[in-house]
This record gives structure tokens, C-alpha cells and sequence, in this order.
């Protein structure tokens, strides 16, 4: 029973004192407050006379805000920058000129063959290879030179008819009958006319007609000069009609394969100069020119391919190899710049012109043609026009950060003049509040009604 009554006692006590504690709390939390309202009404009371509506004396006029200082006193996109400063990030200028600009188009080829001078050697007629007398690979041939013999069953029944026809021609030289002629004629020219067709060539011919008995044997000669490319002609081979046996291809002057961006197309003509450099020939250069621009476009990387043709003494440019390609352009007058002096922001070119006394405003420009070190200009300069042609990209920074202080002052003096508005408002509420009665003509107004 004690223990019940101490642990009531226990309770009351706690809450007396969580109420006591609270009141104190609301007391010192309620008088700063209650002095402060007083104050306003005090102040409000004062200045309430010598009002009218919401405009206070003692309030400053927006005209008379001080701005808020800018990074420089340029216009949007100007910036404007000490001497100390120039020097220190190293600011250059130069003037706009004009000048002779010949474009250089760069890209890598790839060496091949000249396809005008490739030559295969085929056969018309079936039959065995028997010995093979140029056997390798890469070795150079000369026109006339002999490849392979042959032995055609075809061609040797020819051969037989041919001399058949030559026989019967002679028989009937002193015969009257002069149709008899015209067709031993005849036969002797369809037979002669099948061996060429079968490329028996006219030595071989004149050959066969002096021995007087078919060769069974055929030699196959070069048809042109080169380096073999392919051969398939093996002793004992058995090849029909149409079999490629060699690949001979003439490498005194090559071809150059290069692709050019889609962008340097209209720059490229036919006959225009080039000139190659290769890695195995170090401070060497070749010349040549464009024999041909391809009439199709790789869809993949944006590229067109173009010919190039280059003479090739001493054979010493090989197919395969990689050279980096230069292609010149013509050469034309134009009002150009350096090519630092450009700020390429991907949707548009600018340019930041020297007005003088460190002060330098950006410029859009149009640009043209471009070599290895200068850009034409098409739009935005004139002759003379002062560029910056060093740190242009600490003074678009600093360009950009003045038009930021200078919206951030726009803003805070908006913010400041709201600011006073809301002052005053807060005034005339308090004026309200304290009884203060209105000036004439504002007897409406809340604490002027009597």
C-alpha cells in the first residue's frame, strides 16, 4: 500500500515540475517577440504621418541602389583585361591578312597494282602440262618469254589438218578447176585461223609449215612484261579450257588506294598532285597524281576512295605496303587567319577581335578552306581586323564569367529592391495594427476608420 502511494507521489511531482519548467520556457520565448511588435508599432506610429500609402520615408529608391560591381565593364561577350594580366596568361594578337592558301588533304594509302597491265594466262583447249619453265612466284618475266609446253590432242589434229589443207592447196595449183582452188584455199585459211584462235602465234605456224609434221608439244609464251602474280602450271597438270595458269601483272607504275572524309570530296580533282612518303624509304618522297575519285560513298565511315597513280622505278614501291598520303589543292588568294585563333564550339566558329586597351570582344566567324597552319575566312573579318591568336580560351572563361556576375548584380538588385518593398509593407501593416490614423483622402485604409 506504501508503495503505491510513493509511486503516485512520484508522478504528480514529475508533471508539477514538466509544467513549471514550460511555463518558464513560454515566458522568455513570448517577451523578445512582444518587444519587438512594440518597437514597430512605436516606429510604425512615428513614420505613419509622414507616409503616404507605401511609400516611407527612409526607404531608398530602386534608381538610387548601387549596382553591384562587374568583372568588366564590356558588353555581353566582351571582356576587358589588365596589362598585368595580358602578360601573365600570355596574350597575342595578329592581324587578318590575305594570303595564298593551298589546302593539304592527309589520309594513309595502301600500294597495289596497276590492273591496267595484268595480264592471265589461259588456255582454249584441254589438254596436260608437261614442263614448266618459269616456276615460282614473284619472279619477273619478259614479253616472249617461253612459260610451259603443252600437249593438246585437240591441237595436234589441227595441226595435222592444217598441213593436210597445205598439201591438197599445192596439188591443185596447176588444176583447172578453179573452184577446186578457191576450196583448198579456204581449208588451208579456216585451219590456220583455228590455230591462231588457239594462240598458236605465226612463228609457229611458219614453223610447222617448214617441218612439215605436227608438233605435239605446244610452248605457251609470256604475253607481256611483269612479275608473276599467280601460277597454277604444274608438270603433269591436266587443265581444261579457261584454267587460269599464270597471273602477270607490270609494276612500273602502281596504284594508291585512299579514303577521304566526305567534307574534302569537292577539294579533289582528277590530275591533282600528290605526294607519298613511305617508312621503308625515310626522307623519301613520291609524286604522282589522282587518276580517279570513286563515284560511291562508304556509308560505314563517311568516306570516299580515291585512285592515285604513282611511276614506279626500280620497283621499289611493292603492293601492300602503306604510305601517308599528301594531296595538294589549288592554290588561291583569301583573306585567312591563324588557325590557334579559332574557337570551334561545335555548333559555331568565333573569334575574339582586339579593340585595344585590353579590351577584346568575340566575333562569329564563317571559315572556308584550312592548310597546316592558317584558316579562310569567308564571313565576320575584314583586312586588318586585330585577333587573338594566344589564350583565347582563358579569355572566353573570362567572358563567360563576366556575364555571370553580371546577371547574379542584375539579380541582387532586384532582390535587394524587393526586399525594401516588403519593408515597407511591413511598416504600414504595424502603422495598421497601432491605431495610427490615416493621412487625408485615405480614410478607408484599416486603423484610420473612426
Amino acid at each position: 500500500m506504501s508503495q503505491d502511494i510513493g509511486r503516485k507521489s512520484l508522478v504528480v511531482g514529475v508533471a508539477a515540475a514538466s509544467l513549471f519548467i514550460g511555463a518558464i520556457a513560454g515566458f522568455f520565448t513570448a517577451h523578445p517577440v512582444m518587444s519587438d511588435r512594440s518597437g514597430t508599432k512605436d516606429s510604425g506610429a512615428m513614420k505613419g504621418h509622414e507616409t503616404e500609402g507605401m511609400s516611407m520615408e527612409g526607404m531608398t529608391p530602386m534608381k538610387d541602389i548601387e549596382p553591384v560591381p562587374s568583372v568588366s565593364d564590356a558588353p555581353s561577350g566582351a571582356v576587358v583585361v589588365p596589362a598585368v594580366a595580358r602578360q601573365l596568361i600570355g596574350v597575342r594578337s595578329a592581324s587578318a591578312a590575305y594570303a595564298t592558301l593551298t589546302q593539304e588533304i592527309r589520309t594513309v594509302g595502301t600500294v597495289g597494282y596497276d590492273e591496267r597491265g595484268l595480264t592471265q594466262v589461259t588456255l582454249k583447249t584441254s589438254g596436260w602440262v608437261r614442263e614448266v619453265f618459269v616456276n615460282s612466284i614473284g619472279r619477273p618475266v619478259r614479253r616472249g618469254e617461253p612459260l610451259f609446253t603443252f600437249y593438246s590432242p585437240d591441237l595436234l589434229a589441227t595441226q595435222d589438218e592444217y598441213l593436210l589443207a597445205l598439201k591438197t592447196q599445192a596439188q591443185l595449183v596447176e588444176s583447172p578447176l578453179d573452184d577446186a582452188k578457191a576450196n583448198a584455199a579456204s581449208l588451208v585459211a579456216s585451219a590456220r585461223e583455228r590455230l591462231r584462235l588457239w594462240d598458236v602465234t605465226d612463228v609457229q605456224i611458219a614453223a610447222l609449215e617448214h617441218r612439215g609434221k605436227a608438233e605435239p608439244l605446244l610452248t605457251v609464251y609470256a604475253p607481256s612484261s611483269g612479275i608473276v602474280l599467280k601460277r597454277e602450271a604444274l608438270p603433269g597438270k591436266y587443265v581444261e579450257p579457261g584454267t587460269t595458269l599464270y597471273e602477270i601483272t607490270d609494276l612500273s607504275t602502281v596504284w594508291i588506294s585512299a579514303d577521304i572524309y566526305e567534307s574534302e570530296v569537292a577539294s579533289v580533282k582528277l590530275d591533282q598532285p600528290i605526294s607519298v612518303s613511305f617508312a621503308a624509304y625515310p626522307g623519301k618522297t613520291f609524286s604522282g597524281k589522282v587518276s580517279y575519285v570513286y563515284p560511291t560513298l562508304n556509308t560505314e565511315a563517311r568516306t570516299v576512295r580515291v585512285r592515285l597513280e604513282l611511276p614506279n622505278p626500280g620497283l621499289k614501291l611493292k603492293p601492300g605496303m602503306y604510305g601517308n598520303v599528301i594531296l595538294q589543292t589549288n592554290a588561291v588568294r583569301t583573306l585567312v587567319v591563324p588557325k590557334e585563333a579559332v574557337l570551334n564550339t561545335g555548333l559555331r566558329q568565333l573569334v575574339f577581335m582586339d579593340r585595344g586597351q585590353g579590351r577584346y570582344e568575340q566575333t562569329l566567324v564563317k571559315l572556308g578552306r584550312r592548310s597546316l597552319d592558317a584558316v579562310e575566312v569567308m564571313e565576320g573579318l575584314k583586312e586588318g581586323d586585330r585577333i587573338v591568336t594566344s589564350a583565347n580560351f582563358l579569355l572566353d572563361a573570362e567572358s563567360k564569367l563576366a556575364s555571370a556576375s553580371s546577371m547574379q548584380g542584375m539579380m541582387g538588385r532586384i532582390g535587394m529592391a524587393d526586399w525594401q518593398m516588403r519593408g515597407a509593407y511591413e511598416g504600414k501593416m504595424a502603422m495598421g495594427e497601432a491605431g495610427v490614423s490615416a493621412p487625408a483622402g485615405r480614410a478607408g485604409e484599416k486603423g484610420g476608420i473612426r
